[in-house]
């Protein structure tokens, strides 16, 4: 039983024109390559039939509204929708685009009351805001009031259309100084700032670490940069650390086969799987 928290169906909505991540398409192109040959990238029938045989939990798929900046929208409709007819194994985060300010806000507030979506994803990056911009302020606020927790982009970004400096950890440390009760995760896991992301998890009780959009097997690699959050994710952080394929960028299988042949204890990687996304998503833990 494990929950992965960063998927994308191919499925109609959740595909589009996005120029300003072209660069992505280079900079994954193996992976990539390698994940259109899952059954999972095949068709819609493919996906949900590769969930069901990896005996997924639950699966979130985020929405995101960068249309100010970019002109791009995977909507909280399509996400509300796909999940209300593929069953409660699917998970939807919302996308707002704080831009577009008080009607960002009740964007919110409508996708998680009337949309039964259960949290909120912002690629900062795409929205050219570092985490701490007191635009996304009001959003916070609005977080916390309805009790859902926060995806937020954090580390390198390969868009050549918006700096890096975004995604940088020091911002987050920021954000939940002011917002102590919310949840957070940071997604992916901050490299190549990833030894500041740990510190800044270390500080806050409510923030997690994303390990997605990442192949697990780097962890475990000399010099890869990712060594300490092995370190430090199977002792201190152990509680930290939420698994996502990112899929398309890494087929289901071969994400969780190098999650698996990391050098940690059972109990950990159930954690790493599982539980930590449990807790961090609110449900109930299984009996």
């Amino acid at each position: 039983m494990w929950i992965d928290f960063s998927s994308r169906p191919p499925a109609p909505g959740f595909e589009g024109a996005a120029p300003h991540l072209q660069n992505y398409r280079r900079v994954y192109a193996a992976s990539e390559k390698q994940s259109a040959k899952s059954d999972a990238a095949q068709d819609l029938q493919g996906y949900l039939e590769t969930y069901e045989r990896l005996v997924a939990r639950h699966v979130v798929l985020k929405a995101r509204d960068v249309e100010t900046t970019f002109g791009f929208k995977i909507s909280n409709e399509t996400v509300a929708s796909f999940c209300s007819e593929n069953g409660p194994r699917y998970i939807g985060f919302a996308g707002v685009d704080p831009h577009k300010g008080k009607t960002a806000v009740e964007e919110l507030e409508r996708a998680v009351r009337e949309y039964g979506l259960r949290g909120l994803n912002l690629q900062c990056f795409e929205l050219k805001l570092c985490p701490n911009d007191r635009m996304l302020y009001p959003l916070y606020e609005k977080a916390v009031e309805l009790g859902i927790p926060v995806n937020i982009h954090c580390g390198i970004n390969f868009s050549t259309a918006t700096p890096m400096k975004f995604g940088k950890p020091e911002y987050l440390d920021d954000v939940m100084v002011d917002f102590p009760d919310m949840k957070v995760c940071a997604s992916p896991p901050g490299w190549p700032w990833v030894n500041e992301l740990i510190g800044v998890a270390w500080r806050h009780p409510n923030l997690w670490i994303g390990l997605l959009a990442v192949r697990p097997a780097l962890l475990a690699k000399a010099h890869s940069g990712y060594e300490p959050l092995l370190q430090y994710g199977r002792t201190l952080l152990q509680d930290k650390i939420i698994f996502g394929t990112a899929f398309p960028m890494l087929a289901p299988e071969r994400a969780l086969a190098e999650v698996k042949a990391l050098p940690i204890d059972e109990v950990v990687r159930r954690k790493w799987l599982h539980d930590n996304a449990q807790r961090f998503l609110g449900l109930d833990p299984i009996p």
